[in-house]
């Protein structure tokens, strides 16, 4: 699977939160505030899984990069305020694979794109960490010849920690992320989900815990 994405995003706020939380869920992030920029860059670097552009952009347009793109080959999502069924229309028929209406969550907007991504590129091989084998694809897990049942949940928070194998993602990090900008559980949440995926695959020394932090997986590179 092509892990690159371009995000294209006049808001500061906004841009920095979905960089964030599309490389600590393992993504590659190249990211501009404007669309000329954007543009400009790429005719240089067009080799992008995904891209997530605004539309109402300084320079260019998104409806504008959206041709750029799409010559490249890049399917993009739109993430606008703009809702008005006008807009869609033209975005979706101009060739957008999905259309965005902020406010958004987070976690949305992830699984769109992972469901593009899989659409346009081939799964990802299997992972293998001691005796674990683990396929993204069929989001299954299996210790020893035999699987193992995790919970859509357990499996995405065991997905973001294998992805970042070797870093330390804090607990704020996993919550916004797994569970959305907008969660108002507390982090034993996370504990919570880190003891079962622990429990169910001896990982107990495998996932480890970073006193005040969060957790990091280890793991051979």
């Amino acid at each position: 699977m092509n892990r690159k994405i371009l995000v294209i995003e006049d808001e500061e706020a906004i841009l920095s939160l979905i960089c964030t939380s599309l490389e600590a869920t393992g993504y590659e992030v190249d990211s501009f505030m404007d669309g000329d920029a954007a543009s400009a860059s790429l005719m240089k670097k067009h080799d992008y899984g995904l891209a997530v552009v605004d539309i109402m952009l300084p320079g260019k347009d998104g409806f504008a990069l959206l041709s750029e793109l799409r010559g490249y080959g890049v399917p993009v999502i739109f993430l606008t305020a703009r809702g008005g069924l006008s807009d869609k229309v033209q975005g979706l028929t101009g060739g957008a694979e999905d259309y965005m209406v902020k406010p958004f969550e987070m976690l949305e907007l992830l699984i769109r794109i992972d469901k593009i991504l899989k659409r346009f590129w081939p799964d990802e091989p299997e992972i293998r960490i001691k005796d674990v084998v683990i396929d993204p694809g069929k989001r299954t897990v299996t210790k020893e010849g035999k699987e193992i049942m995790l919970k859509p949940m357990e499996f995405d928070c065991l997905m973001m920690l294998v992805r970042n194998k070797n870093k330390a993602l804090t607990r704020k990090q996993l919550l916004a992320v797994l569970w959305g900008m907008e969660f108002e559980g507390e982090t034993r949440t996370v504990d919570a989900h880190i003891s079962r995926i622990r429990k169910k695959l001896g990982f107990g020394d495998v996932i480890r815990t970073i006193p005040r932090i969060g957790y990091r997986l280890e793991a051979d590179e």
